[in-house]
């Protein structure tokens, strides 16, 4: 948040050193990010260098955020990627149509800072009200850069996001509030009202909060209907396309990439803790909504005739099947949840942004307006391989690795979902290669003769991403020895709805 109110200060006419500045924020919370990877000890407490002040205390709120497995490699994943969007939004701002201010730049970089700083308090959030403030205020800076600096129709993608997840966000605070009263009962286990997600998982997970399973229930499904929304799962899908498409490249992947993933990672850190007994109920259901999603997604990618469109749709998939982990509840299964959050977002951020390098500078998202791209720009051409191969999880990619966890995981314990889910593989090879025949093989299409390869500002972007894949698909390892611990403690027993 610091580094957005630096950028704001720069001068209108120096845009450039915004940028700049924007960048080095972004570079630091990376620096520190790592540093908090080095001094993790997964062996050690689950929640680490834990922050607790007091907040609100009429209310029993705390200002309260600590560090497990599964937030340490969701911050990676956020600090990672930051700084490539900032540098492949460097000219975004500049180019928006319609706009008198001279600091167009600055705000479209701050905002991003905003975002950014919003999710990773979200990640750490110990305290529900705390995280549920977070979890709503990120909408706002995604709005304005939606709808901002986006295409010709981004006003209505971005009051569509919008009103979504803002809905969404509106049951979950009637599902906060019923959980307070809760906790607040004078013959409950709390000396009064409590937000603090440890304590009340702690009693949840002994049977200690006395409340009848209906209303545990119900508090559960508020918190799943926001949390689904912003994933998305399907059947509440449907703003993520609009809104991927009219966002600028950028945009659109720290939407997916990490925006998302809040959706995601919040059905571990909240459904499952604070509500075993519920989440064991409703598997089955959001189970087959996971796999329906599966398909759905797929069978839509391929139809598609807008580039951008497509990848937006290969995302829906991918969401089922990290929510079909989640929800599988066995430590495999969960664990590959987790490592798919971090390796789909790589991929679909190597994949849409190189898409989006590609429509830059040919002017159409149209598949059919491109052919024979890889004869004037093979780099381009390999690197969009790559990434098309990542989303499809090829063995040896970052994918393959946490696709498999989910699939063998899923297995023991829902065999026709994970068959099902396996079988949607082949439809991600067709939409995928298939896709990259049209655009990249064949004659060199009209138009496209002139089309340039990457440049290094790109490339500086796009290798560490396709260097992250390759790494983390070779040895996964360290990822997966953090994430382990961590998952080992959300995991229901599917007898009793224990932890």
């Amino acid at each position: 948040m610091l580094g957005a109110i630096v950028v704001a200060l720069v001068p209108a006419a120096r845009p450039t050193v915004a940028r700049s500045v924007a960048v080095g924020f972004a570079a630091g919370t990376l620096a520190v990010s790592v540093a908090l990877a080095v001094s993790f000890d997964s062996g050690g407490d689950r929640y680490q260098f834990v922050e607790d002040h007091s907040w609100i205390a009429a209310f029993g709120a705390r200002y309260t955020l600590g560090l497990d497995g599964i937030g340490l490699v969701l911050v990676l994943l956020t600090t990672v990627l930051t700084p490539l969007l900032l540098v492949t939004g460097w000219y975004d701002g500049s180019r928006v149509a319609n706009y008198g201010s001279r600091r167009v730049s600055h705000t479209y970089m701050a905002l991003i800072l905003v975002v950014e700083s919003m999710v990773l308090v979200s990640f750490l959030a110990l305290d529900v009200l705390l995280f549920y403030i977070f979890f709503e205020a990120m909408l706002i800076p995604m709005y304005f850069l939606i709808g901002g600096f986006g295409g010709v129709h981004r006003t209505r993608a971005a009051v569509k996001f919008l009103l979504y997840n803002l809905f969404g966000g509106l049951v979950m605070l009637a599902a906060v509030i019923g959980l307070y009263v809760v906790t607040a009962r004078p013959d409950g286990p709390f000396d009064g009202g409590t937000f603090d997600l440890r304590a009340i998982a702690d009693a949840a997970a002994s049977g200690g909060l006395g409340v009848d399973p209906t209303v545990l229930n119900a508090l559960f499904l508020g918190f799943m209907f926001a949390f689904a929304i912003k994933a998305p799962l399907w059947p509440f899908h449907s703003w993520l396309p609009d809104a991927a498409v009219q966002s600028t490249p950028a945009t659109a992947v720290l939407m997916m990439s990490v925006v998302d993933k809040v959706g995601t990672f919040a059905m571990l850190r909240f459904c499952l803790e604070l509500f075993p007994g519920s989440s064991q109920t409703f598997a089955p259901w959001i189970i087959t909504l996971a796999v329906i999603g599966i398909v759905y997604g797929a069978i839509l990618a391929i139809g598609q005739t807008d580039m951008m469109r497509l990848i937006a749709y290969t995302s829906i998939s991918h969401f089922g099947f990290i929510i079909l982990g989640i929800f599988a509840m066995t430590g495999q299964s969960q664990a590959g949840a987790t490592l798919y959050m971090v390796n789909h977002g790589i991929s679909t951020a190597a994949l849409f942004l190189i898409a989006g390098f590609l429509v830059s500078r040919r002017g159409s998202r149209a598949i059919a307006d491109y052919g024979g791209v890889q004869k004037v720009a093979p780099v381009l051409a390999g690197t969009f391989l790559i990434s098309g191969l990542a989303t499809l999880s090829l063995p040896g990619l970052a994918p393959f690795v946490s696709e498999f966890l989910v699939l063998i995981g899923t297995f023991g314990r829902y065999g026709v979902a994970a068959i099902v889910a396996a079988g949607a593989l082949v439809l991600s090879a067709i939409y995928i290669l298939w896709l990259y025949q049209r655009v990249m093989t064949g004659p060199v299409r009209e138009g496209n003769e002139t089309v340039p390869d990457l440049v290094r500002r790109e490339l500086a972007v796009v290798v560490p991403l396709i260097a992250l894949l390759i790494v983390l698909g070779v040895y996964p390892k360290p990822a997966l020895d953090v994430i382990t611990p961590a998952v080992q403690s959300t995991i229901v027993d599917s007898s009793g709805g224990q932890r």
